[in-house]
C-alpha cells in the first residue's frame, strides 16, 4: 500500500485521541455470495463498513486481512490516528468488529500470523519498524527496529516461512531516478536481518508461492509483479520480472496466493482485483459492484484457510469496507494477510 508524504507528516504530529469505534460499525452485509459473471468477473459482494474517514488525515485505509484460529479476521487502519483503532477484530458471523490496538504513533499496513510463536505481526511503515501480539492483540512487543544496512526500513507486508522467519518488503521510493526498495528478510529470533534482493521499485506485496520454492513481489511504481527464486536456505537464486499488470493510473499493492498457485493482485487506486495463474495468464478480475460510489482502491486480501471464501478490504472517501468473493481454490497461510 501507498502512504502519501502528507499523511506521514499527519500521522506524527496528531495527539492522542480518546480510544473511539470499540463497538460495532456495519454496513449492508449483502446476503447473496459473490459469483463469476458471463465476462469471467468474479462479483464482489459487499460484507460490511469497518471504518470511516478520520478528520486528523483525511483517510481512512484498511489493510492486511488476516484470519485467527478461531476464525475472526484482524484488519489494519493504516491511517487511524493517534488512540484511534489501529487493529480491529472482526466477528465475521455477527458482523460486528471491535478495536483491540492502539497507540501513538504507529502507521500499520499488514498483519500475519507467524507460525513459529502464534503471535501477529504488525508493520509499521511509518516507524520503521515490526512489532507482535498475543493473539488477542494484548502484549505488544517490538520485535525488530532500526536500520538495515545503513537506512531505515519503510516495511509494508510480510509473508513468513515455515519455520517462521520473515520476508518483508522494504517500501522505500526513488531518489535520484534510483529505485531503493529492497526484500529484507528477519530470522525468527529478530536478530539476524539480511537484504536478499534491493534496487526495486517500491516493492509491497510479497507472498510465497504454493510450494515455498519463491517469493511473488509486487513493485507498485512499475506495476509488475517479480518473482525470487529460493534455495532450501531461504538464499535468493534467480530474479525475474514474472507479470506486468495493465494497471492505467491503479498500481499494484499487496498479493497473496492461493491453493493451486494463482496470484491476487490488489489495485491501488482501483477497487479490483487481478488474478493470474503461476504462469502470468490472467485468470479474471474481482470487481465491486458498478454502482458503487467513493470506493477508490482495493488493497489485499485474505481466503479462508481451508475454503473458498476471500475477504478484500476496500477503502475510499466513503470509508473502509469489507467485500467477500469467491476464489478460485482453496487458502492456504499464504492467502492469509500479509
Amino acid at each position: 500500500m501507498r502512504i502519501p508524504v502528507r499523511l506521514l507528516a499527519t500521522l506524527a504530529t496528531i495527539g492522542t485521541l480518546a480510544l473511539t469505534g470499540c463497538g460495532t460499525e456495519s454496513g449492508d452485509p449483502g446476503s447473496e455470495p459473490a459469483h463469476l459473471g458471463a465476462d469471467g468477473t468474479i462479483r464482489a459482494q459487499q460484507v460490511m463498513q469497518l471504518t470511516k474517514v478520520h478528520v486528523e488525515s483525511g483517510m481512512t485505509l484498511l489493510e492486511g486481512p488476516t484470519f485467527a484460529k478461531d476464525g475472526s479476521l484482524f484488519v489494519v487502519d493504516v491511517t487511524a490516528p493517534a488512540g484511534a483503532p489501529k487493529l480491529l477484530r472482526v466477528n465475521l458471523a455477527k458482523k460486528t468488529s471491535r478495536a483491540v490496538h492502539t497507540d501513538g504513533h504507529g502507521a500499520y499496513t499488514s498483519a500475519q500470523f507467524s507460525p513459529d510463536d502464534g503471535r501477529l505481526y504488525l508493520t509499521d511503515y511509518a516507524q520503521g519498524r515490526v512489532v507482535s501480539l498475543a493473539p488477542d492483540g494484548s502484549d505488544p512487543r517490538t520485535f525488530f527496529s532500526g536500520d538495515v544496512e545503513g537506512a531505515q526500513m519503510n516495511p509494508d507486508d510480510i509473508a513468513f516461512d515455515e519455520e517462521g522467519n520473515l520476508y518483508i518488503s522494504d517500501s522505500r521510493g526513488l531518489s535520484e531516478n534510483k529505485a531503493h526498495g529492497r526484500i529484507v528478510r528477519i530470522d525468527r529470533t529478530g536478530r539476524k536481518v539480511t537484504v536478499l534482493a534491493e534496487g526495486l521499485a517500491s516493492p509491497n506485496g510479497v507472498s510465497f508461492d504454493d510450494d515455498f520454492s519463491g517469493l511473488w513481489i509486487s513493485e507498485l511504481t512499475q506495476n509488475r509483479i517479480s518473482y525470487l527464486g529460493l534455495d532450501s536456505s531461504g538464499a535468493v537464486v534467480s530474479q525475474h520480472t514474472a507479470i506486468r499488470v495493465d494497471g492505467g493510473i491503479a498500481e499494484t499493492d499487496s498479493i497473496a496466493v492461493d491453493r493451486s498457485g494463482n496470484l491476487y493482485q490488489a489495485l491501488h487506486g482501483r477497487p479490483a482485483m487481478g488474478v493470474f495463474d503461476k504462469y502470468g495468464q490472467r485468470l479474471s478480475t474481482v470487481e465491486i459492484p458498478g454502482s458503487t460510489k467513493g470506493l477508490t482502491s482495493a488493497t489485499n486480501v485474505a481466503i479462508t484457510p481451508g475454503g473458498r471464501t476471500a475477504y478484500m478490504t476496500v477503502s475510499g472517501p466513503a470509508g473502509g469496507y469489507l467485500y467477500s468473493f469467491d476464489a478460485l481454490a482453496e487458502g492456504t497461510r499464504q492467502s492469509n494477510g500479509g
